[in-house]
């Protein structure tokens, strides 16, 4: 049980907390963001689009400061964080693109299990590839 208490004071770092709860609250501002449009009329497609930008830009600003503590200075470095951000989140959503249809139809995982473990996958890759390449110190 000791072991078990050692490991996640590892694991839950303020680092893992902060991403966890700056994940969901781009969450949130995702769904938001596409209900408000979608209620105002705009076109769910193009809404989705929206939406998708803020959250990803929102999830880059709040990742940036508040969860990697980013000491980028200078607006090369802000320009270079970002693009290395940016390209994280497009492997990743190659590798949801792909992991989906491999979990559920190579592999015969139930829809909604395969959904929830690729995006697992897709989370924790974002947490290392903004922790080890985007905002590395």
């Amino acid at each position: 049980m000791e072991n078990l208490k050692e490991l996640i004071k590892k694991v839950l770092t303020r680092e893992v907390i902060f991403y966890i709860i700056f994940g969901v609250l781009t969450t949130i501002a995702n769904i938001g963001v596409f209900y408000l449009l979608t209620l105002l009329g705009l076109n769910e497609n193009i809404a989705n689009i929206i939406a998708i930008i803020v959250a990803v830009l929102f999830a880059y600003f709040t990742n940036r400061k508040l969860v990697f503590n980013s000491t980028a200075s200078t607006f090369k470095e802000r320009l270079t964080e970002f693009y290395k951000f940016m390209l994280g989140r497009a492997f990743t959503m190659v590798v949801e693109a792909l992991g989906f249809p491999l979990f559920y139809n190579v592999l015969g995982i139930q829809e909604l299990i395969s959904k929830l473990m690729i995006s697992f996958i897709v989370i924790v890759l974002n947490f290392f590839i903004s922790k080890f390449f985007a905002f590395k110190k």
